[in-house]
């Protein structure tokens, strides 16, 4: 019996990385090892977009080796389990004006400058995260692959 395909459309996938809310960051360990993290992310012109501390563990990693791959995922039970898993290459950006911007995008999806998720005035995001951009690399993954599945597309069959 053929397997029933249940990978996403691009469309699918877009719309689904824009709803996820924390992304899995794997980098690689100097031996190899893989160093996984959670991260908050957005998406911009489809490509997946975070930001860290230039002196963190995965960006030391990522300026070493930029293979990386991410993974966003929700589901509580079997037949609701979703996920895009993106293998790729991680391009490292260090333009503090570039890294403002994405805590500006971060904040209005998450609740980084107050009790919920807002856009910030330009003033607004310089006074809440303008003296961490220059300390902060944005990382956009360039993906060389994407696998994506949706069990709701089993109709509860396995």
């Amino acid at each position: 019996m053929a397997h029933k395909d249940i990978s996403m459309t691009p469309e699918e996938v877009r719309a689904f990385l824009e709803g996820g809310l924390t992304l899995q960051v794997a980098s690689l360990h100097r031996d190899g090892r893989p160093h996984l993290v959670p991260m908050w992310y957005v998406v911009e012109d489809d490509r997946v977009v975070f930001r860290s501390f230039g002196r963190s563990q995965k960006i030391r990693n990522l300026r070493r080796d930029p293979r990386l791959t991410v993974l966003v995922e929700r589901g509580e039970t079997y037949a609701e389990l979703q996920g895009v898993m993106i293998e790729g290459r991680a391009l490292l950006i260090d333009n503090p004006a570039y890294v403002l911007s994405v805590y500006g995008k971060l904040a209005a999806k998450y609740a980084m400058a107050g009790p919920e998720p807002r856009e910030l005035s330009p003033e607004e995001l310089s006074a809440a995260f303008g003296r961490h951009a220059a300390k902060n690399i944005a990382v956009v993954v360039e993906p060389t692959r994407i696998a994506s599945w949706d069990h709701n597309k089993l109709g509860g069959a396995y």
